[in-house]
């Protein structure tokens, strides 16, 4: 194919997300994609089309948490287009493997499992849970555990939420449990009074609150974390490369360690329903890769 040919067909589609992807068909040694996509001035990145982390808009721009802080990122380090490549999410790290794309930029976890196969950028988001409460937190609500403590607490959470699980797991009983059909709902339950709380992922809680633009709710900002069978239920996002592209990964995470020292991370995860709850601190993609 026409290398001045093939260049512009991928402009053109990813403007409309189509999908277009680079291959690496030329015999070039593994490990050299930092440098050809910085001579050629774009990188084809693999979505999942989820928001908030990647997605296309209707208009067909593609966006997100983990798109706009690779977007940073990666200009800065020479690269200054990204050609959206539209993936099942299952089919994310295979698609990489196999060089449909040369990055993975849809907030995927890091998890050991995963680790084995790919290789993770430090993380640039951390999710955990999240409380709402009544304005200046009458009942000093910051953890499951203080609902737990207070039999007569009640909480709003939506049918089939993994948070149904996690506050079983945590001491509070059923009775205390107020099942809403959808996040809206439990918003709506904590404004009539009917609950003392609500819960639900940081971002999603962001989102309804900012909806509900109610100045007599607020988020507890001061929340602690459950764990459950031992283990903290926050999960870190991350950029993901291939196994042989570590100069790449390692070029990414020192633009990425600017961007968390300056503040600017927050400033680009802000938009996304992020606060500084979501921030990934001192985490590293090695430490989570650990069994």
């Amino acid at each position: 194919m026409n290398r001045l040919f093939s260049f512009a067909s991928c402009v053109l589609l990813a403007l409309t997300v189509a999908g277009c992807a680079t291959q690496n068909t030329s015999g070039e040694p593994a490990g050299n994609t930092l440098e050809k996509a910085k001579q050629q001035g774009f990188i084809a990145v693999g979505f999942a089309n989820e928001n908030p982390y990647a997605y296309a808009t209707p208009d067909g721009k593609l966006t997100g948490e983990a798109v706009e802080v690779a977007r940073v990122v990666l200009k800065r380090m020479g690269i200054p287009e990204m050609n959206g490549v539209l993936t099942e999410f299952g089919s994310l790290i295979p698609g990489l493997k196999a060089k449909r794309f040369d990055m993975i930029t849809a907030g995927m976890f890091i998890n050991p499992q995963r680790s084995k196969e790919v290789a993770f950028a430090n993380p640039e988001y951390s999710i955990g849970e999240a409380l709402a409460v009544k304005k200046g937190n009458p009942q000093q609500l910051h953890s499951y555990k203080d609902l737990a403590a207070n039999k007569e607490m009640k909480v709003a959470v939506m049918s089939g939420a993994i948070e149904n699980e996690y506050l079983i797991k945590s001491g509070i009983g059923k009775e205390q449990i107020v099942t809403v059909p959808d996040q809206p709902s439990a918003i709506s339950a904590l404004q009539a009074g009917r609950v003392h709380a609500v819960t639900m992922t940081g971002p999603s809680l962001q989102a309804n609150l900012d909806s509900a633009k109610d100045a007599e709710l607020e988020r507890v900002m001061d929340f602690t974390q459950p764990e459950v069978d031992g283990k903290s239920v926050r999960g870190y996002g991350a950029a993901a490369f291939r196994k042989d592209d570590t100069a790449f990964r390692d070029a990414f995470n020192a633009e990425l360690a600017k961007l968390k020292a300056s503040g600017e991370l927050l400033e680009i995860l802000r938009p996304f329903g992020f606060t500084e709850q979501e921030l990934p601190g001192d985490m590293t993609a090695e430490q989570l890769a650990e069994e």
